[in-house]
């Protein structure tokens, strides 16, 4: 039990007996003691002031001296106004820290089968283009917040859905049939997305130079944009895509195949993966039913144009159009269609969408629609909404490519780290390949933790050049103090000092401190799985690092005389490393052994 817990159900037992109040231990929630005050953990007496008859302040002497005579884990206490801070009995944190070590998998809850089943979507990528940096946030979010989920006890699917069909896709086919020369990813020793992303750049070169052309002999914006050749063609070919032309089709499948060999090599490194992964050219057609299946309820209903459409304002929304009057669909129709696949695939109890905030209407909208269809998880699904990454001179813009490929950029981040762990000394006396995987490590850990350490809620600029720093709120140093803390364990290893007894040292302030900032480690994964903010475990990590710092500058461990006390430096030491790895488990993040 945690000692937070243990300080509420005697709380609770002391306000019952002084007063008569059944306050119910969940309902106690005590909160660290402000560094300030003496003190580990404070409560709040308030709620119990009218049944007392008191003031606050000897309502909280009251309950203090409850504690202190019949409470073992409470040493002494102390009033401040109306809050109770109370000393935990030192050798009391020597259980806790054996509990921590004790327990498997320390701060996350195993799922069960009877576990919340909850579905992560993320990634979403369009196959005319690579993935950058705007991906790679929504990725490693997504990912992220899926290994949380799953640490807080639940069940989770991880699923991705692809745009692989729309204009934009026969953009790039059309610009490769005109301009490619047969050129595929062996002959050019391009990745297959960069291949068909240089083709979706060299369209909109050409269709702006049209547009220049058709406008200087004296047409409108408007007009010239009616009388393109070449948007005409990239239409007719979308026309033919959707009545089934074999030969649109066969090149379709071609180059749609490059492209998910250069996906499937992008996410790899990254570090992220999908246990399931849905595409719209599949899922379109099934939102088309479940649509028409809506009109003949009457939940939905038809324009003269043949348009189909759903009337939200008793939702204080608008009109939302579903089908076009040419029978075809929106983005809307083929998120339908995805819910509807997915529902026959796995029986959700929650479904979460990663989705930057540009797109909040369009989720309200969904939530509406799968309500009204009859999916039980319609009107509770999430949107996770993230804010935007720029880079410090600006936005990305993909047609004009100036967007920053996300292959370039772990190469970027990890040849960085290579540079700056040279030049600190971090890679001497390792082998070759040891360095190449330190500088893989330690690389994409510092991109992983820059991006995922903002509240995701956030617009963020990211700054590679600050991301790698083995000093500050960063990966690389969060990673170098788990290295740091492998070094000890392996020195006293060597030394012949294990980790005995511990039960009779007297803890100082140091160690109580970082004790107690272990103990909160499952409440924070709790409260990050509750608000779906991978930040609190980052951030927590970092605190944990800082205070590991402070106490191995200031509490000697290998030449401690004292064998308890060493001892348990050395077990708080093995409990904070592991808590680190498992903290940057759940960020994507992995660890060095040395450094």
């Amino acid at each position: 039990m945690q000692i937070d817990q243990i300080i509420a159900q005697a709380v609770s037992r002391a306000v019952k007996e002084l007063y008569g109040v059944d306050t119910p231990a969940e309902k106690i929630v005590p909160q660290a003691t402000r560094k300030e005050f003496e003190g580990n953990l404070t409560v709040v007496t308030f709620p119990w002031v009218k049944a007392a008859r008191k003031s606050p302040e000897q309502t909280g002497k009251e309950i203090g001296n409850w504690l202190v005579e019949n409470e073992p884990a409470v040493n002494r206490y102390n009033v401040i106004k109306g809050f109770l801070n109370i000393v935990i009995e030192p050798t009391y944190w020597n259980a806790v820290l054996s509990h921590i070590i004790d327990t498997p998998h320390y701060g996350t809850t195993e799922p069960t089968t009877d576990s919340p089943l909850v579905m992560v979507e993320y990634s979403s990528p369009n196959t005319n283009k690579p993935l950058h940096l705007g991906h790679v946030r929504n990725n490693l979010l997504g990912f992220s917040l899926a290994e949380i989920l799953s640490a807080c006890g639940n069940r989770v699917v991880k699923t991705n859905i692809v745009n692989d069909r729309g204009i934009h896709i026969c953009k790039s086919m059309l610009a490769w049939q005109k301009w490619g020369n047969g050129a595929t990813p062996e002959s050019t020793g391009k990745k297959g997305d960069h291949l068909i992303g240089d083709f979706y750049v060299l369209f909109d070169k050409h269709y702006k130079d049209e547009l220049k052309s058709l406008k200087a002999s004296g047409m409108s914006d408007e007009d010239a944009e009616k009388a393109s050749s070449l948007m005409a063609e990239a239409r007719e070919m979308l026309r033919k895509w959707e009545q089934g032309d074999s030969e649109i089709r066969a090149l379709w499948e071609t180059m749609n195949s490059w492209v998910y060999a250069g996906f499937d090599e992008t996410y790899r490194r990254m570090g992220v993966g999908f246990d399931k992964i849905y595409y719209e050219s599949q899922t379109y057609l099934e939102g088309k039913e479940k649509v028409l299946e809506g009109l003949d309820k009457g939940i939905m209903y038809r324009k003269e144009d043949g348009s189909v459409w759903a009337d939200l304002t008793a939702d204080s929304l608008d009109h939302k159009l579903l089908l076009r009057s040419d029978g075809t669909s929106v983005y809307m129709t083929q998120d339908i269609g995805t819910a509807k696949l997915r529902y026959q695939d796995y029986p959700i109890d929650k479904m979460i969408y990663v989705v930057g905030n540009e797109q909040q209407y369009h989720f309200q909208v969904l939530s509406l629609l799968l309500d009204k269809l009859g999916f039980s998880w319609g009107k509770g699904l999430v949107h996770f909404s993230y804010g935007m990454v720029e880079l410090p001179n600006g936005k990305m813009k993909s047609r004009e490519g100036t967007v920053v490929d996300a292959d370039d950029l772990m190469e970027e981040m990890v040849s960085g780290a290579r540079k700056v762990s040279d030049e600190l000394g971090k890679l001497d006396g390792l082998s070759a390949e040891e360095a190449a995987q330190v500088a893989e490590t330690v690389g994409l850990g510092a991109l992983k933790y820059f991006l995922l350490k903002v509240d995701p809620r956030k617009n963020m600029t990211f700054n590679p050049e600050e991301s790698i720093d083995f000093n500050g709120n960063t990966g690389p140093f969060i990673q170098y103090t788990y290295a740091r803390i492998r070094s000890v364990l392996r020195k006293a290893a060597e030394a012949d000092m294990s980790i005995t007894d511990y039960t009779s040292a007297q803890p100082g302030e140091r160690e109580i401190t970082l004790i107690q900032r272990l103990a909160d480690f499952p409440a924070v994964v709790q409260e990050a799985g509750r608000s779906y903010s991978p930040a609190l475990i980052a951030n927590y990590a970092y605190d944990l690092v800082k205070e590991y710092n402070q106490f191995y500058h200031d509490c000697s461990i290998m030449r401690e005389e004292d064998t308890a006390l060493r001892s348990l430096r050395l077990a708080l030491s093995e409990a904070t490393a592991s808590t680190v790895k498992t903290a940057l488990g759940l960020l994507g993040i992995g660890v060095v052994e040395r450094m």
